[in-house]
């Protein structure tokens, strides 16, 4: 899926947004979305920025301390800049300092990976993860990815949502998906009859063949939606484990925490 650009995401013209910055950060996003190194050229399929753009940008970039340059590979990677943003950003949320004691006694009890996400784009992105490390939970670092579409944890978002706040991302969705969609829209509008029926949404193979995982949206007092999702392999977590078990777990776990006023 291509990245959206600066001028995509705006729709039109702002005096005060600051073009050249927000080409700057799109550079930097596209080593999310292909990781590892990545070449002048790469990112300028990635962004679909001009190639001089994107020399001056991961110059610029390289000399901040954001990337860094490997003369063998001719390639750039992410530096140690973005990681102090990112430590910056999870040091200071709050929720998920409130959310992981009780991410972690579920964890613990009931022998799965709980994780607390939150939308970037069309991705939900991991920001706290917590499991048992004598069991063979599904492991999902910080920082990690899962699409909105297919995962539990972008299908409890979206539910979460208000009409209009969902309809504004599933018009984006429907624009960068392609053939997909169809199937999509499909799964997306059974996950919502899903959480209005049964308080969680599901992913049953959807993401990864191989896991089965359930998600229940968190709703923070500022208006903000978060998703907090528990699962693993599916020679541990079945179908029925889901539906039965697990599921209403993570829907107390996700009103406790609520509770606390988060």
């Amino acid at each position: 899926m291509k990245l959206l650009t600066c001028q995509e995401r705006k729709g039109e013209k702002d005096r005060k947004f600051v073009e050249a910055l927000a080409r700057g950060l799109d550079l930097l996003r596209a080593f999310s979305q292909q990781g590892g190194v990545l070449g002048n050229q790469d990112l300028a399929r990635i962004t679909g920025l001009p190639k001089p753009t994107i020399s001056r940008l991961t110059y610029t970039l390289t000399q901040l301390g954001y990337l860094t340059y490997s003369k063998h590979l001719e390639k750039y990677q992410l530096d140690v800049g973005v990681l102090a943003l990112g430590y910056a950003y999870t040091s200071n949320l709050n929720v998920r300092k409130i959310a992981k004691p009780y991410m972690e006694k579920m964890a613990t009890q009931a022998n799965v990976s709980v994780g607390l996400t939150i939308r970037e784009r069309l991705s939900m992105i991991y920001v706290e993860n917590c499991r048992n490390e004598k069991t063979q939970a599904l492991r999902m670092d910080v920082g990690s990815r899962l699409p909105l579409a297919t995962s539990s944890s972008g299908r409890a978002f979206l539910a979460g949502l208000s009409d209009h706040e969902r309809q504004q991302i599933l018009s984006l969705m429907e624009q960068y998906s392609g053939d997909h969609w169809p199937a999509w829209q499909k799964s997306i509008s059974k996950a919502i009859d899903e959480y209005q029926e049964k308080g969680f949404c599901t992913s049953l193979g959807d993401w990864s063949k191989d896991v089965n995982a359930v998600a229940v949206p968190l709703k923070l007092l500022d208006g903000r939606v978060m998703a907090i999702n528990c699962g693993g392999p599916k020679y541990l977590i079945s179908d029925e484990m889901i539906m039965q078990s697990l599921g209403p777990q993570l829907v107390h776990v996700v009103r406790d925490i609520e509770a606390t006023g988060v």
